[in-house]
């Protein structure tokens, strides 16, 4: 406690001290001081920004052009040069877990996160103190978890990577070189989240290879073999919070809390396991960014999972690591209130208008997530998951991705997350015009169904004559 205090006491006389320095500049340099080099590159974004594009499309800084100006990028359904007209028949596109919907937050907060960069910015491979991580972001990170309560931090190492999908694959491989006399097995409880199975699958590695479902493997005080557990809390695709299934001296487990934020599930007690990863792209939505994080309590994991990182990458891009510790200073105001009631309300009422239309059909059904305290919110807090885990009930309709797809919806085949083609995935977390659109075309698909019972009630009379 007196290093923290000492720690604290330090910091702000170095803020102390800069402060002065900046008033003591701006009293000689007063109103004769102006911006230079960054005028024009901030007059530039703002240019950008200020087109409307209608409100269902955006312009970016490196949009393409045409006659010199950059062009609308429409969201789905939508075209034009304004991005205006509605396509007709289009699809609903809710297939992709593109967080989208935070962005009218970060619209609102333009100039808090807002970032303009010199071309000389870390030009260099490493930080001045040799390493690939930025302490002020490891130092962000920390101070999110603190406030949010999701994850205990202390005695953790962090290790940085290009969105979470590289720290998983870096994770298993430094779980793997255990008791490594023959490959390790990767498991994950159905339905899991296809990339632990196609990652694995894809490097081809002679030290790890996945073998199915947890269930198949939950004796596992017999087996001799390392195996690794994939849990994810809150699951994807069923929101689920999770618990490791295996134990056992051979038994490591990878933790994936990508979701395991207020903006979609209650937080019931912050997550205190060995290896736990975390992603950018679904805390701020920022998935372009490619950043996430692991904790990890082991230290020869931790150096394994270094290592990885550094002989794949030589680490995360310094401008993405600036623009990460630029959005968590936002995130970080008035302790994340702002984000995450947004992000809430947002889900909340996404999830509650698709419940209500499929609660009077008979032939499809989404999960069912009870109510929870959150100790965020410090109250208890209804549903708002990133996905709906769709179901046709019918054996019927068992190719239920075919089912939404004649009805104009395109969400992820069950088949993916090794649940069969009984189930899809439906993402809620897209812009706000897809969303809208597959509300749309759900409602229409399960105002049919008295149409389809009036048929089928003909066609069983018709058969008894």
């Amino acid at each position: 406690m007196a290093n923290i205090q000492s720690s604290n006491g330090d910091w702000f006389k170095v803020t102390s001290v800069i402060l002065n320095l900046f008033l003591l500049f701006f009293s000689f340099v007063g109103a004769n001081w102006k911006l230079s080099w960054s005028e024009k590159a901030a007059a530039e974004a703002e240019a950008v920004a200020s087109v409307s594009c209608s409100g269902h499309g955006r312009v970016y800084l490196d949009s393409l052009l045409l006659d010199g100006n950059p062009i609308c990028e429409c969201n789905t359904c939508f075209s034009g040069p304004d991005c205006s007209q509605f396509i007709a028949g289009c699809d609903a596109n809710v297939n992709s877990g593109d967080p989208l919907f935070l962005e009218p937050f970060w619209m609102q907060h333009a100039a808090s996160s807002a970032l303009l960069v010199a071309g000389w910015h870390r030009m260099s491979y490493s930080f001045s103190d040799g390493s690939y991580m930025s302490q002020q972001l490891e130092k962000r990170i920390r101070k999110v978890h603190e406030i949010v309560g999701n994850a205990n931090t202390t005695g953790r190492f962090i290790v940085f990577g290009s969105g979470s999908i590289l720290l998983l694959n870096a994770a298993v491989y430094a779980l793997s070189l255990d008791n490594s006399s023959s490959p390790a097995g990767v498991v994950a409880s159905i339905p899991y989240y296809p990339a632990y199975k196609e990652q694995t699958n894809f490097f081809r590695s002679l030290d790890y290879r996945f073998i199915g479902d947890t269930s198949m493997w939950e004796n596992t005080s017999d087996v001799k073999t390392n195996v690794i557990e994939f849990v994810t809390s809150p699951n994807n695709p069923d929101a689920q919070l999770k618990k490791a299934v295996l134990q056992g001296p051979f038994v490591k487990t990878i933790y994936d809390h990508a979701y395991y934020w207020p903006h979609f599930t209650a937080i019931p007690a912050p997550a205190d396991e060995d290896l736990m990863i975390f992603t950018l792209s679904k805390l701020t939505g920022h998935a372009g960014s490619r950043f996430g994080w692991a904790l990890i309590k082991n230290e020869t994991v931790y150096q394994r999972m270094l290592q990885y990182t550094r002989e794949n990458s030589f680490g995360v891009s310094r401008d993405t690591q600036l623009r990460a510790l630029k959005l968590l200073e936002v995130v970080l105001e008035g302790e994340g209130k702002e984000i995450f009631d947004f992000g809430y309300k947002t889900m909340k009422d996404r999830w509650e208008k698709l419940s209500k239309i499929l609660s009077v059909s008979k032939r499809f059904s989404i999960q069912q997530i009870a109510p929870r305290y959150c100790t965020y919110f410090q109250q208890v807090r209804g549903p708002s998951p990133a996905y709906a885990w769709f179901k046709c009930e019918r054996e019927e309709n068992k190719d239920c991705y075919a089912v939404l797809s004649a009805a104009g919806i395109t969400g992820r085949d069950g088949n993916l997350f090794g649940a069969g083609s009984g189930y899809v995935r439906l993402s809620l977390i897209r812009t706000q015009d897809d969303f809208d659109l597959m509300l749309q075309k759900m409602e229409t698909l399960v105002s049919g169904e008295d149409g389809i019972e009036t048929m089928r009630r003909r066609q069983s009379t018709f058969r008894q004559f």
